[in-house]
């Protein structure tokens, strides 16, 4: 061990949180509807399989593009030597014109100002390293994506403060849950650099209004630091209200033209969930801010997009009448199955905070917790994990601020795969709710009373068992 870089020995990944460890779980007892019918059904994973047949569709009418031809001629060996990190010009021009599409054409976007990257996790990296370095803090809204500790901290050194979002307001941000960020990293001695929001919200599943994106930008001018949007999900909302790009906002504004403030908004972008593409390893920096393309267009050098990827998808994004039919069927898919999440947890009595975009529902459970704890909150997880056989990721995963909470996945499975999984939940649901009325009168009759030798095995077995997965190899998860 003492020949290896701290970096390499250090346990700052973040893999022993409850978000990965639910993944390698489901990894041993995969369900499947015929191999492994009783196996662990995948609701952690926030992956768009719902449309698939469409571009299946339009490679079957184009394949020129999947065969790597052009006019009918073989590109193949064009495709197969090297290129320059600056990315093909015909594909930058197509994503961001999709980028465009997708926001209404509301706003336009540079080329020249685009960085192609191998994902969003790579581009949130890339961006980080340009922005912040150890001693630097980026105030992020909770609850937030768990890889963010992996993506944001571990190779750049930089801090993550978190703004304390609850559920009294549907966890939006507030001005005093913005100033109580920075002051509790000035505290630690940290340089706020940047605030870092997803629009639409992973894991909320919704996007934020116009208030919101105001505040911050009004914020990030006053203390002089920079504002990342991470808008990888913004071609899923599927209802009111509609999406609003952070560019849009500052379009919008009048103390922002001509103002230095575009130097500092920056934008993440990917495929990965609007065109359900995470294999292809599409992902972009967006920033007005010439040094930060600069350098991250030197660094993108160490995560490329293939040649091969960029000619293919450049023909497809390029062909309007397929992108517009896309977007509006895939929202379309994606209400409906929302939908169904929604009324099968309400059929077993579980609620859903309001939402209308993302590939995932934010699920108060709070009532199904034997205390108002945390660790109330793992032990509910763990039967859910091994008695349910569903793989969901508890809220403290994602730094939520209030037990009970979970992000439920609904778009990577079958419908009737969804519907096992309700089923499955309302006889859980029913079976602890007996559970809890016949704790209650034993209680009452003085029958039982959880001794202090209860509390220390149940101690005990939490320690070991959290033990056990964290110090097993876990999957890389691009779960984003």
């Amino acid at each position: 061990m003492g020949m290896l870089s701290r970096k390499a020995t250090c346990n700052s990944h973040g893999q022993d949180s409850s978000y990965f460890l639910g993944w390698q779980e489901y990894e041993k007892n995969p369900y499947h509807e015929t191999l492994n019918p009783t196996g662990i059904i995948q609701m952690g994973l926030a992956e768009n399989q719902l449309s698939f047949d469409l571009p299946e569709s339009w490679i079957a009418e184009n394949p020129d593009a999947a065969g790597f031809k052009r006019n009918g001629e073989s590109i193949f060996r064009e495709l197969a030597l090297f290129q320059d990190y600056h990315g093909l010009p015909a594909f930058k021009n197509a994503l961001v014109s999709f980028m465009s599409e997708i926001r209404g054409n509301k706003v336009n976007f540079d080329p020249s100002n685009i960085v192609l990257m191998a994902g969003a996790t790579s581009a949130n990296e890339t961006l980080m390293f340009c922005l912040a370095e150890a001693g630097d803090a980026i105030l992020i809204p909770t609850p937030y994506y768990p890889g963010f500790d992996r993506d944001l901290k571990w190779r750049t050194g930089a801090e993550i403060v978190p703004i304390q979002c609850t559920s009294s307001n549907g966890f939006r941000i507030t001005s005093a849950a913005l100033e109580e960020a920075y002051s509790a990293a000035q505290k630690r001695n940290l340089r706020v650099k940047a605030v870092l929001v997803t629009n639409p919200s992973n894991p909320l599943g919704t996007t934020m209004i116009k208030d919101e994106l105001n505040l911050l930008v009004t914020f990030v001018i006053a203390k002089g630091i920079h504002l990342v949007s991470d808008e990888i999900y913004s071609g899923t909302v599927f209802s009111s209200p509609s999406f609003t790009s952070i560019v849009e906002v500052l379009a919008g504004r009048p103390d922002c033209q001509g103002s230095d403030v575009w130097d500092r908004v920056h934008v993440v972008y990917s495929l990965s969930k609007d065109l359900g593409l995470p294999g292809f390893r599409v992902g972009a920096i967006y920033s007005s801010n010439r040094a930060v393309v600069d350098a991250a267009t030197k660094m993108s050098s160490f995560g490329l997009v293939s040649s091969q990827t960029q000619y293919f998808l450049s023909a497809m994004l390029s062909d309007k009448k397929f992108t517009s039919r896309y977007i509006s069927e895939n929202q379309r898919r994606l209400k409906t199955r929302h939908d169904s999440l929604v009324h099968g947890l309400k059929e077993a009595g579980i609620r859903c905070l309001e939402s209308n975009a993302g590939l995932f529902c934010w699920v108060d459970m709070s009532h199904l917790l034997r205390e108002k704890t945390f660790k109330a909150e793992i032990d509910l997880w763990k039967k859910i994990v091994y008695e349910v056989r569903l793989n969901i990721s508890p809220g403290s995963s994602c730094h939520c601020t209030e037990p009970g909470w979970f992000r439920v996945c609904f778009a990577n499975m079958t419908e009737e795969t969804l519907e096992l999984a309700m089923q499955r939940i309302k006889e859980f649901v029913a079976s602890a709710s007996s559970a809890i009325l016949r704790g209650g009168c034993e209680r009452r009759r003085g029958r039982r009373h959880p001794s202090s030798t209860d509390k220390s095995l149940g101690k005990k077995f939490l320690t070991k068992w959290v033990f056990r997965l964290s110090s097993s190899h876990l999957r890389e998860a691009d779960d984003r």
